[in-house]
């Protein structure tokens, strides 16, 4: 079954790297995702690039050459990581501490399972993210600089950095921070942030607002760094956090065992980050208590239900794997008369037929290679 999900996996990324990746502005040891198939000239000259989105185009390069090693893939890991460096023109950091997480996240990757030395710029990255720590001020870290937004989306990226990197009390203290702030009780599933008010220092002045919505991606990060603090820790809490959460999200996330839809724009991603991090509890949540065994089983069934339904609705465009905006439906093909995504209030939003953005196709891939880690997960047990 493992080597079933292994070419899948190899189709998805081919469709990825022939529609989508390019050098940046012609530039000799570059490559980059332009952000939409069909593109518009603007997309194809890289005007819009979305940090975020090229952070995870190489967290899903890193999955490939980690599944299947070669020279080529390594060179893209080095071409991409330059690209981006180049890109965002004013180094590795920018305002976005969610967007230095994924980056972050994804070097450290790299630099641990491929041996490409960024420790200059993971150090640069941590350093942002370790210092923006603000409990006086009701966090967390906040979504970005200058911001009272102290969000899921960027501590859980950050707390995973963090605890891959050894800053264990710090990464720990940030989960903590999470399942006391932004779990819900009612659902137990995390929600997306908390908007404080208030003079910093401890001023009881303080207070709260949460966004209440939920999105696929808070739950995967959560189960991210939970299953590396059980990992480090061998402490029951953040066990058992990942079986409170890994129920969770199938009882209220799925419909006959798949991840619901994410649409397009920067959502195109929030179901595959999903789904790589169940597969990472599905890998590697320790312990053999009942409880354990069902977590990794039930998260890796997800994943891999998730992925039998998007590969079954996916389109074949010249052979290769034109994946849908939601996994259980049949996807469309997109041409250039729709509506592109646009860039708003520090989020993108979905093309009108989201199978058109780059991020769409990029979460059908990490699909695929998280089902090759789940299915492996399976065997095993």
């Amino acid at each position: 079954m493992q080597h079933q999900w292994s070419g899948r996996a190899d189709a998805a990324e081919e469709a990825v790297v022939s529609r989508h990746v390019r050098r940046l502005w012609a530039l000799p040891g570059t490559a980059l995702g332009v952000v939409a198939w069909p593109p518009v000239r603007r997309e194809r000259l890289f005007f819009s690039w979305h940090y975020w989105w090229q952070a995870h185009l190489l967290d899903c390069v890193v999955d490939a050459a980690e599944r299947a090693p070669s020279p080529k893939r390594r060179r893209r890991i080095t071409k991409i990581a330059r690209a981006h460096r180049i890109r965002n023109i004013t180094g590795w950091t920018n305002s976005y501490y969610d967007d230095m997480a994924w980056l972050g996240a994804a070097l450290e990757r790299v630099q641990r399972l491929q041996h490409v030395d960024y420790r200059n710029a993971i150090g640069d990255l941590e350093s942002e993210l370790f210092d923006a720590w603000a409990p006086e001020c009701g966090g967390g870290i906040p979504w970005c600089k200058k911001s009272n937004f102290y969000n899921t989306p960027a501590n859980g990226p950050a707390a995973i950095l963090l605890a891959r990197t050894g800053r264990l009390w710090r990464a720990q203290a940030m989960a903590d921070w999470m399942d006391d702030t932004l779990r819900d009780p009612a659902t137990g599933l995390m929600l997306d942030g908390v908007r404080t008010e208030g003079t910093a220092g401890g001023n009881p002045g303080i207070t709260s607002e949460l966004d209440r919505e939920i999105y696929s991606y808070c739950q995967g990060v959560v189960l991210g760094v939970e299953t590396e603090l059980a990992v480090r820790f061998g402490t029951p809490r953040h066990r058992e956090r990942v079986h409170a959460l890994v129920d969770a999200v199938d009882k209220q996330l799925t419909v006959d065992g798949v991840i619901v839809g994410g649409g397009g724009g920067d959502g195109g991603l929030f179901d595959g980050i999903l789904a790589r991090y169940l597969a990472l509890v599905a890998s590697h949540l320790p312990g053999d208590t009942e409880a354990d065994v069902r977590a990794r089983l039930l998260a890796a069934r997800i994943v891999v239900d998730s992925a039998e339904a998007a590969w079954e609705n996916r389109l074949q465009v010249e052979g290769l794997p034109l994946f849908g905006s939601d996994w259980s439906k049949p996807a469309r093909l997109p041409g250039l008369g729709e509506g592109i995504a646009t860039f708003t209030g520090g989020t993108v939003r979905s093309s009108d037929i989201a199978e058109r953005d780059f991020s769409v196709q990029l979460g059908g891939w990490m699909l695929m290679e998280a089902a090759y880690v789940a299915a492996g997960a399976l065997a095993r047990q």
